[in-house]
């Protein structure tokens, strides 16, 4: 699934756009989400995440990768 915060599982929204004559066509909201690489019982792994869960610390992200490690 494209735009799914695996944290919180936020996922897109849908409704309407409505124009000033109150025409109403059907449209979706997808939440901001990121892909880093964040520790996961011990482990660093690349993950979906909204910015939501990024600014609030509901994870913490991954040291860089270093040269060793490529």
């Amino acid at each position: 699934m494209g735009k799914y915060c695996e944290i919180c599982e936020k996922g897109t929204l849908n409704g309407h756009a409505v124009s000033h004559s109150n025409r109403k066509t059907n449209r979706t909201w997808a939440p901001n989400v990121q892909s880093v690489r964040v520790m996961v019982n011990g482990a660093a792994k690349r993950m979906n995440v909204c910015t939501r869960c990024l600014r609030s610390g509901n994870v913490q992200r991954a040291l860089p990768k270093t040269q060793e490690e490529a």
